[in-house]
Formats: C-alpha cells, structure tokens, sequence
C-alpha cells in the first residue's frame, strides 16, 4: 500500500513538530497552574511518558515488522477484536485530527485573522496537508525535512531578542514546595508525549529500521529540551503570572524590542505556528488515513484521503464548539484519553504478544523433544 521509504532522521523530523507544536503554545500555562515557578522542571518528567512509548513501538515493530498497529493487533488479539481495537485508534486520530485543526484555526482567528470565518482557515489547512498526504510518506518527510528549519529558527530568533528582558529571579526558590508540584504539571504533557507513537505508521517504512528505536528516543530528548527551554523563557519574562494567560509564548513575543522599527513581533510565533501545526496535522492525517485503508482492507489509501478530510473537520467542530470546550478538553480529558490510548493498550497488546511467543516457543520445543 505504501510503497515510500524515509530514513530514520526524517521520522525524527517529522515526530518532533508533531509534539513540539501545539506543547509550546498552551501547555506552559497549563503546567504553571499547578507547578508554579518550577513549571520548566514539568517537561522533563513528561518526557518519561514519551520514552515509555518509544519503547513499547518499537518492541511491537520488532515483533511485527511490515506492519502498523492496526494489522498487528489482529494477529496478538485476534481478527474481532483486533478489529475493534483497530477502530478505536481509527476513532482517536480522526476525533484528534480534527480538534488539532480546530485549534490552529482558534489561535489564528483570535489572534491575527479576527474577521475571517473559522471555517475559511480550518478549510485551507486541510486542502493544503491532503495534497501532502496524496504525495506518500516521502513527500511528508520531504516537506517535514524543508519546514522543520523554518520551524525552529524563528524561535531562536524569538528567545534572542527578548534577552534583554529576562528576569532570572523569576526561577527562585526552585522547588520551594517540593517535587510533587512539577510532578502534577507533568501529567497534562505527559498526553503529548504519547503522539509518540505514531512512530508505528512509519516504523515498517524506515530505510534504516535498526536506528528507528535510536532516532525515537533522540527525539523525545529534544522535545524535552524545547519545553524546557521555552517554559524558562517564559518563565523568566511573565513570572508568576503564566498561569493567567492562554498563549504565554504570544505574550512573551509581545515584550520584543530591538532599536525603534523592530517590535511586537507576535508574527514570529504565528510563523512558528503555522509550520508547526501544517507538519503536526499531516502526520496525523497519513496515520488516520494509512491506518483507515488497512483496517478496510484497501490496496490504495488515496481515494479516502478527500472523505477523511472532511470528516476530520466536522469532528473538529463536533468535539470541540468553542475554546472553552477546548481548554477544557486539553486540560481534564486529552492527558487520560491519550494515555490511554497511545500507551496503555499498545502496552497491553505487547504483554499479550510477548506471552503468546513464549508459549508458542515452548510448544514448538515440546514437539521436537516427543
């Protein structure tokens, strides 16, 4: 069904805008309305979630290596239920999709595009990443390979030119309440660190499957080195008043002040955004649409990318009405669910894989000794 191949690296290029991208925007908020000052500490213990699942994909792939999650279920759990599990992961990135793309449209219509219909940007966005999907997973790791550059150097830029406004006191007492305070501003980036897993779509595809475990790992180290850089930022500029806002990282973007020309520079983020959001939304569209034709049984995953689009989009406007709904879901729902998900049943289904070897080994072993 898909005939492409990326390198290992590329898979690492295209994962860590998928974590990165939406993390950076609210997530610093959200962990500061628990962990207070030490909410730059939260990230590191996140990131456990993420090599946990690291782990847990790449074993499976070891033990199935031409197939993706929803093939390899079937032969753990059987055809049913296999089935069913299937579809359960069909419904998550569907659902996920389309409220990642109801996101990126809340966020440029609140903050740039106040007039423009939100329909109009979710509408552009998904056209755009469909005829991305419709090039195969090389081209995504091609336009993955172009945009990431674009996607970090802009918020170099962002952290050097508001430099001058740090207040490093901000950060103390580092861990004056104790460890428990970070511990619990983990658990809402603790979900994004299960996207993770993901990496199943593209693991049979790998032209270098050996570094795929590796790369995997690489990255959810460079995912937890950007929060953390991002979070001390904002840190270090807002204070103790990054719980307050819903986009820190815009308000920081707001404090920028170079000589007399060079100011306000909320574009920059919108840039960051923008890039990030366009590779997040089309990694998740080829899984949901790659996974979709093999639980169909498909030979072609092309002709449903278009019906998947549109789907993705009502379930946008379906599952989340407002940003409310939306902060609401990514604070109190999206943590359990995504877990629950990304790396309790993959977790689940490799026990069960692992017993099943062993005791097919040992029946084998007993046939050849009678």
């Amino acid at each position: 069904m898909e005939k492409g191949k990326i390198s290992s690296l590329q898979m690492a290029v295209m994962l860590y805008p998928t974590i990165v991208a939406t993390a950076i925007l609210g997530i610093p908020s959200v962990t500061a309305k628990f962990a207070k000052t030490d909410f730059w500490l939260s990230p590191i213990f996140a990131s456990l979630m993420g090599y946990v699942t690291v782990y847990i994909a790449y074993k499976l792939h070891k033990l199935y290596p031409k197939q993706t999650v929803i093939q390899f279920s079937e032969h753990i759990i059987g055809r049913l239920a296999g089935k069913i599990i299937g579809f359960i992961f069909l419904f998550f990135y569907i659902q996920i999709t389309g409220i990642i793309i109801k996101e990126y449209a809340e966020f440029v219509v609140d903050s740039f595009l106040i007039n423009t219909p939100i329909i109009v940007i979710m509408g552009t966005m998904t056209v755009l990443c469909a005829f991305v999907v419709q090039g195969g997973l090389e081209g995504i790791g091609r336009a993955a390979q172009l945009f990431v550059p674009l996607f970090i150097f802009p918020l170099l830029i962002a952290i050097i030119l508001v430099f001058p406004d740090f207040e490093f006191k901000n950060i103390f007492p580092i861990l004056g309440d104790g460890i428990i305070p970070p511990i619990k501003g983990s658990i809402v980036p603790g979900g994004w660190f299960t996207e993770f897993f993901l990496m199943t779509f593209f693991l049979p595809f790998l032209a270098d499957k050996k570094k795929g475990m590796k790369y995997g790992m690489l990255t959810v180290f460079a995912v937890m080195i950007t929060l953390v850089v991002v979070n001390l930022v904002v840190l270090f500029v807002l204070g103790t008043t990054t719980h307050t806002k819903v986009y820190p990282l815009m308000n920081v973007a707001r404090y920028i002040s170079f000589g007399e020309f060079f100011e306000h520079m909320e574009s920059i983020v919108m840039a960051i955004w923008v890039v990030g959001a366009f590779v997040k939304i089309s990694v998740f569209y080829y899984a949901t649409v790659l996974g979709t034709a093999q639980w169909l049984n498909l030979s072609d995953y092309r002709p449903i990318i278009w019906p998947l689009g549109i789907l993705m989009i009502v379930f946008g406007f379906w599952s989340m009405p407002n940003s409310m709904d939306l902060e609401r879901f990514n604070l109190e729902t999206f943590p359990i669910y995504a877990v629950l998900i990304q790396t309790i049943i993959p977790l689940s289904l490799l026990v069960i894989a692992v017993i099943r070897k062993r005791k097919s080994k040992r029946n084998s072993k007993g046939i050849n000794s009678g």
